[in-house]
């Protein structure tokens, strides 16, 4: 029930910065946002990892910065995956990954009570 609800509550942030990014960040209805949501939960469960430790001395020499990359590169693997789902380029997707794990971080907090 808690990981439908984490689904939910990634959809609504994905709406809430496409709202705010709007003409450089578009997704198409709310079922792509919930598919979006899916797809970056698997993307970031097992591709991430491997890039990680396919990076680790690059990571380890910009002190974990590198990881704001990695996210940027998942974000724009998800947009050529996703058909109503849509980054204008890498500075747009970076700007929305840093902006996503905040909006999730606040609205699992809500969750967490």
């Amino acid at each position: 029930m808690k990981l439908i609800l984490k689904f939910l509550l990634s959809a609504l942030a994905v709406l809430i910065l496409e709202y705010i990014l709007k003409p450089h960040i578009t997704v198409d209805s709310l079922t792509t946002a919930l598919i979006l949501a899916i797809v970056l939960s698997l993307l970031y469960g097992f591709l991430k990892p491997l890039l990680v430790v396919l990076t680790l001395p690059i990571t380890i020499i910009t002190l974990g910065l590198f990881l704001l990359v990695i996210n940027a590169v998942i974000i724009m693997i998800a947009s050529k995956l996703i058909d109503g789902f849509q980054v204008d380029g890498f500075w747009w997707a970076m700007l929305f990954s840093i902006l996503l794990s905040f909006t999730q971080s606040l609205l699992y907090k809500l969750i967490e009570k």
